[in-house]
């Protein structure tokens, strides 16, 4: 009660109060000031060449909205722009202009907020302004519900107004998709290393003045107005379509849009789009949201950008570049299709590919085709002046049709000979899981070793689509493996099927260095490793292919891994009679660091790498007579065993597999280590093929002798040494 008459009190004294004053100093306390500017409606009709927006706004209901306080940014066209406007659609005035098009000349041309040109180039975001960073700004025109026959059936469906990424994310309710208008000024164009001509590359008729919006000219700007800012431009502009739009728009593009049709687009009722369509027309119907799948880059009829802050879409937007039907009808029956009855058996994830190679995340301006990456990492590769035949700037991004396609790396590289080909489908599997990111990548060369469906089969690899899982079952017998150990089994062996190189050729003999970074030979189009050695088994080379980053070769078998030790791989190079490797052997079969059972030598350990250097019988005697060796390959003394295990570990290059080809040298660790723990090293030259010299610690040099070198071992390569090499063990 106390309150309340307090309250009272409180009224009566400002009745006094007012009572006292008189009209006129009321007035000039609350009447409007005389210096703020008219709102946007009034100034438009002072400046007198305005008269058929004013018709349009009227029109489109929007007088009462512009003649009050708001805040808003209005693109007005004048009425010479107009008059250009008029001829082109063959009327005569404003008044011929239906109520459905002037709503959609006023509603485009409406920003929401006021800017100024000292705004506009920054991007509004939710942590505060970036400084130079946007170029458009969402209007207050959007698209409502549409027709369309879907699957026999007539409805009305409204666009996806988010990039679908799973469950309900698509669409949001209390969004309606509002359309942005493009805009450039220098202070944007600057800092991206961007001029002018990015943007006439769109707009040859209306060149770039320094502030142009979409093809108009900015030919007054910053026109104060109590509920916002005029800028005048010199072209009426429409509402601008979307890539989505654009694309269905345009039947030269008529079977791009079919791979999105066919495979990548549905209609899903809504029941929240329903609800609100009957608030807003009183009509019960069902509202369809056109939904793209959730595997593409983006959503074509988006008008969004990623909704990662509100106003994303004012510095960034999409882009698609869209083949012409004939481009794309090579391209599909000669590529897509090489080894596909139909588009209907072509496995999704090559749509997706396809697709998503034409489709950037990002704004691509004219003059950044080379630098601005799609997601698989790859520019796009058109050439601006040649291949584009149609250049559009739209609402949600920018639009570029093609005379040929995107050469996406997944098909044009090493890779695509497996990817594309259903018949090596375990191959494309296994390498997609480790390599290929890196063999798609088109700055280097590989060569790539692919081994069909049948065999990995019978080899004892399966994959199991239900446990996505892999399985190894040894065909022979023995312990079966699943998971993880599959595939680790199985990648050792994928990675030792890609060479680092583009070897053209295997008509001749050679060695290779894989991607796993272990060693397989040739000879006359044939390839073994060390595993297919082991098990005696040569692999002949079925066909060959070439590819933009290297060359395919299809093989009948699998190049595995050794069943056998390095100590096993060396008894073998020593048994044949008259063998050059005989003595070193038997001093390292007999050593301490030797494991007669499985032929382990100390030091040597599992998944590291190592380069063997035997020298020869005549250096092992060398070596005896100048005190590096014992003469006796049992020594019972210890000073004795130490000396060969020594000598056998300084002939044992740790962390490294060196051959004689010209790629690798340098100083490199041994196994042996000096009294007080220190390691040792040797130096290795490699000055081209078959010409590898290395040098010991006390200055001594050793050729590698090719004829019996480059033996293939477990991680590990075996050469013999013409002479032993030196070393102090102390």
């Amino acid at each position: 009660m106390r309150r309340i008459l307090q309250s009272a009190s409180v009224f009566i004294l400002s009745l006094v109060f007012l009572t006292g004053c008189s009209k006129k100093e009321f007035n000039e306390r609350y009447d409007r000031p005389e210096t703020l500017a008219d709102p946007i409606y009034q100034q438009l009709q002072q400046r007198g060449n305005f008269t058929s927006l004013l018709v349009c706004i009227e029109k489109a209901g929007y007088k009462d909205i512009l003649s009050k306080a708001g805040f808003w940014t209005m693109f007005a066209p004048n009425d010479a722009a107009f008059a250009a406007y008029f001829k082109e659609k063959g009327i005569n005035s404003a008044a011929d202009i239906d109520a459905a098009t002037a709503q959609k000349i006023v509603k485009y041309a409406l920003v929401f907020n006021a800017f100024k040109t000292d705004r506009l180039p920054d991007f509004q975001s939710s942590a505060g302004w970036m400084p130079n960073t946007a170029f458009k700004r969402r209007t207050a025109y959007y698209d409502g519900p549409q027709p369309i026959n879907y699957n026999g059936k007539d409805i009305l469906y409204l666009n996806s107004n988010r990039n679908n990424r799973g469950s309900t994310s698509y669409f949001s309710v209390t969004d309606n998709n509002n359309k942005y208008v493009p805009y450039l000024l220098d202070r944007f164009l600057a800092p991206k290393n961007l001029t002018s001509a990015d943007y006439n590359y769109f707009y040859n008729q209306n060149p770039y003045i320094g502030f142009n919006v979409a093809d108009a000219q900015v030919v007054s700007s910053n026109i104060i107005a109590e509920n916002g800012v005029i800028h005048e431009i010199n072209r009426v502009i429409l509402p601008l379509p979307n890539i989505d739009q654009y694309l269905a728009a345009n039947p030269q593009y008529s079977k791009f849009k079919s791979l999105f049709d066919s495979y990548m687009v549905s209609y899903l009722i809504s029941e929240a789009a329903t609800a609100k369509n009957l608030e807003n027309t009183g009509k019960q119907q069902d509202i369809y949201i056109k939904t793209y799948d959730a595997g593409l880059a983006y959503s074509p009829n988006n008008e969004n950008y990623l909704k990662l802050d509100d106003n994303d879409g004012q510095m960034e937007g999409y882009s698609m570049f869209a083949p012409t039907n004939d481009a794309l009808d090579a391209y599909i029956k000669n590529v897509l299709l090489e080894y596909y009855p139909s588009l209907d058996a072509l496995p999704k994830d090559i749509l997706f590919d396809f697709l998503n190679a034409h489709m950037f995340l990002t704004t691509v301006w004219p003059s950044k085709f080379a630098t601005t990456t799609n997601g698989q990492g790859q520019g796009a590769l058109f050439n601006s002046a040649t291949d584009v035949v149609d250049k559009k700037l739209l609402s949600n991004g920018v639009f570029y049709g093609t005379n040929k396609v995107q050469n996406a790396n997944v098909f044009s590289t090493v890779f695509g000979r497996a990817y594309l080909n259903p018949n090596y489908s375990l191959m494309t599997r296994a390498l997609t899981a480790s390599l290929k990111t890196n063999i798609i990548n088109t700055s280097f060369k590989y060569t790539l070793f692919l081994t069909s469906d049948a065999t990995i089969r019978a080899l004892g690899f399966t994959y199991d689509l239900d446990a996505n899982t892999w399985r190894y079952t040894p065909p022979g017998g023995g312990t079966a493996l699943s998971g993880s150990s599959a595939l680790d089994k199985l990648n050792r062996i994928i990675n030792t099927q890609v060479v680092r190189s583009d070897e053209q050729s295997l008509g001749g003999n050679g060695i290779l260095e894989t991607y796993g970074g272990e060693y397989i030979r040739y000879s006359n189009n044939t390839v073994y490793s060390a595993g297919t050695r082991d098990a005696g088994v040569t692999l002949n080379v079925t066909g060959t292919r070439k590819a933009e980053n290297g060359t395919v070769y299809f093989i009948d078998g699998l190049l595995s891994e050794p069943s056998l030790s390095v100590g096993k791989h060396l008894e073998a190079l020593a048994a044949p009679a008259g063998s050059n490797y005989k003595k070193f052997v038997d001093y390292v079969k007999n050593s301490a660091i030797y494991n007669t059972s499985n032929g382990e030598i100390l030091g040597i350990t599992a998944g590291s790498f190592y380069t063997v250097l035997a020298p020869t019988n005549a250096a092992i005697d060398a070596a005896v007579a100048q005190g590096y060796l014992p003469a006796s390959i049992t020594p019972t003394d210890q000073p004795g065993k130490d000396k060969v295990a020594n000598f056998i570990r300084y002939h044992i290059i740790q962390k490294a597999t060196i051959v004689p080809d010209g790629k690798k040298d340098g100083g490199y660790l041994t196994l042996l280590q000096r009294s007080n723990g220190d390691p040792t090293s040797v130096t290795v030259t490699n000055v081209g093929v078959n010409n590898m010299q290395v040098k010991d610690m006390l200055g001594g040099s050793a050729s590698v002798v090719p004829a019996s070198s480059n033996n293939l071992s477990n991680r590990t390569v075996i050469h013999l040494l013409n002479t032993f090499l030196k070393f102090n063990a102390n």
